[in-house]
């Protein structure tokens, strides 16, 4: 595609194959599709050259470790009308010059990312980097004026995660976080139905999420030549080098991100929140249960777990590494399965019946890339801000914690942000850095 005159047919025809309708009921499918359309129709016929948004991408991943996250993001990014992908930045050599050779000549490959924040031209950057990268990238891109996607879980640290919410506030930047299951049609139906009373009072939630990997203990190694493992440490406790540390596998230890409860978790019990009208929330009280490995220099994030938390109105919300990968809402009046593929519910009337006119209607967006570069042009909130990335890692760190306290029961003051009564919870809220590294204001 012409990114500079582009064929609003096609982009149209892409952008509705595009839509998640599968299993949708008629009535919601077709405003999906209306909705698409409006907003393909109300978009430039031409994107002037000085309207292109100049791209870079921090982290892409590589072949070689089949972990690709950033990359892909920026591609599906980079496909948007107007938009070029000028710069790349990774601690693995290999990875960031493959990753500017797809972007093609114009597109420069960085192992620094701070050189690449210095320049002027670029726009916008997709924060691809491992969770404990996070936080340190994104206010350093606020703080040199780019707008930001991160991906998901917004943060290692709850109070990292505050941090980010303060400097993308302060900074007036866009800010979108990659949990891009609120682009689904699926899901965005089953949080309206819930929000408008579809289940009556709603008494329990499952988030379904995958179980921990185990694994352990790893030999020590040698550095690759084309990594600097130290860079890539950063902030993080020194450590020796194991392959298993980095790339794709570094979400199976603490040091680095929280296992399944962060990586999944971010998706599924954000729904969570967003169903229940807690995007600027939270639960108030946390108490799980589950394995912990202890492998010396072995992956020692949670697997066989059930995790209860407690919001207000004695709604219980439990992920657990058991059942159908989804999001299961319980109430009075039966219950709604949904999933990456499919919405059913307990009788096909509560999907089948239309929500009325006056209806509490959900923030419509049918891509999280389209989303992003829409408010990047326009200035207009995303479908998740900092704000609601940080709150939803916030109850994957909760769970996380109250497992490597042994299970114990916290309670959470989710508007003061700290638990109640509990100073060793409360330490784990945040880590020092090491070294040299810490957040730009």
């Amino acid at each position: 595609m012409d990114r500079k005159d582009y064929s609003r047919r096609s982009f149209l025809a892409q952008s509705i194959a595009g839509l998640s309708l599968a299993g949708l009921p008629a009535w919601y499918a077709n405003e999906a599709v209306a909705a698409e359309q409006e907003r393909v129709g109300s978009m430039p016929k031409k994107i002037a050259a000085n309207d292109q948004i100049n791209l870079a991408c921090i982290g892409p991943g590589g072949r070689k470790a089949g972990f690709r996250q950033g990359l892909g993001v920026t591609r599906g990014i980079a496909r948007q009308p107007g938009v070029k992908v000028v710069a790349v930045a990774d601690v693995d050599k290999t990875h960031a010059d493959e990753a500017a050779k797809g972007f093609g000549e114009d597109c420069k490959a960085y192992y620094d990312f701070r050189e690449l924040l210095r320049r002027k031209d670029i726009d916008a950057v997709v924060i691809g980097t491992p969770d404990h990268w996070h936080a340190i990238v994104a206010t350093a891109a606020m703080k040199a004026g780019k707008d930001v996607y991160c991906e998901k879980p917004l943060t290692l640290f709850v109070e990292e995660g505050r941090r980010i919410a303060k400097a993308a506030k302060k900074r007036r930047k866009v800010f979108q976080t990659g949990s891009q299951q609120r682009s689904d049609e699926r899901f965005r139906l089953a949080c309206e139905l819930v929000r408008n009373g579809r289940l009556g009072r709603i008494k329990r939630v499952e988030c379904r999420l995958p179980n921990g990997t185990t694994g352990g203990p790893f030999k020590v190694q040698s550095v690759p030549s084309d990594l600097d493992f130290d860079f890539w440490l950063g902030p993080a406790p020194a450590a020796d080098y194991v392959p298993e540390r980095t790339h794709g596998s570094f979400r199976h230890w603490y040091e680095y991100s929280g296992g399944m409860m962060t990586d999944w978790g971010a998706h599924h019990l954000d729904i969570a929140q967003w169903a229940l009208g807690m995007d600027d929330a939270g639960p108030i009280k946390v108490e799980g249960m589950a394995k912990v490995p202890a492998i010396p220099n072995g992956y020692n994030v949670l697997h066989d777990y059930a995790i209860t938390y407690t919001y207000p109105g004695d709604i219980q919300v439990i992920a657990t590494h058991q059942g159908e990968n989804g999001v299961r809402f319980e109430g009075e009046a039966g219950w709604i399965f949904v999933s990456r593929s499919k919405i059913e519910a307990s009788d096909e009337k509560l999907l089948k019946e239309p929500l009325s006119a006056s209806a509490d209607r959900l923030y419509v967006s049918s891509s999280h890339h389209a989303n992003f570069i829409e408010c990047v042009r326009n200035r207009k909130e995303t479908i998740c801000t900092a704000e609601i990335g940080h709150r939803s890692a916030t109850v994957c760190h909760l769970g996380n914690i109250s497992v490597r306290l042994g299970g114990r029961k916290l309670e959470w003051d989710p508007a003061k942000e700290e638990f109640k009564n509990d100073e060793e919870a409360n330490r784990m809220l945040t880590r020092p850095y090491r070294g040299e590294w810490k957040l730009s204001s």
